[in-house]
């Protein structure tokens, strides 16, 4: 009675709980991978969207400045350019010869960082008297609003 029959296998050990660790193991990686993905997703659309608007915001400030409309100019600075220099003052700078006559935008750059969208535009401004330079301009969103951050000329 205590002995096998010729022919018989062992008896089998369950794989249960192996197949169940295996199986929560692939869902949580799966879970993770279409969250980095989603992520990924959503960083390349905030940058794409954020490219028109920089460059309108550019664009906008360095005709203002161009035409000599300088409290417009001023009105589309970040806080902290705001903060360096007044209103009056502002003027009084763009306004020193050699003035800015002209300008063409040569690239527009958007990336993020720490989860918020930052703009660089490079910038060849024309000077009166024929002068010219290329220049990188900041631009952070504020408010809603992209603004001109930093040292513009």
């Amino acid at each position: 009675m205590g002995r096998e029959r010729a022919g018989s296998r062992p008896a089998r050990r369950r794989r249960r709980p192996v197949r169940a660790g295996v199986l929560v193991a692939v869902l949580g990686l799966g879970t993770c991978l279409v969250g980095v993905a989603g992520l990924g997703v959503w960083n390349v659309q905030v940058v794409l969207q954020a490219n028109g608007p920089v460059r309108d915001t550019a664009d906008a400030f360095f005709r203002e400045v161009a035409a000599g409309e300088t409290d417009q100019a001023y009105d589309k600075l970040c806080r902290e350019a705001r903060g360096k220099w007044s209103q009056v003052g502002f003027g009084s700078w763009v306004r020193t010869p050699p003035q800015v006559s002209g300008y063409e935008i040569v690239d527009v750059a958007v990336q993020t960082r720490g989860g918020r969208p930052r703009g660089t535009v490079t910038v060849r401004l024309t000077r009166d008297g024929g002068g010219s330079e290329e220049r990188e301009l900041p631009i952070v969103q504020e408010d809603g609003k992209w603004r001109v951050c930093g040292d513009p000329f």
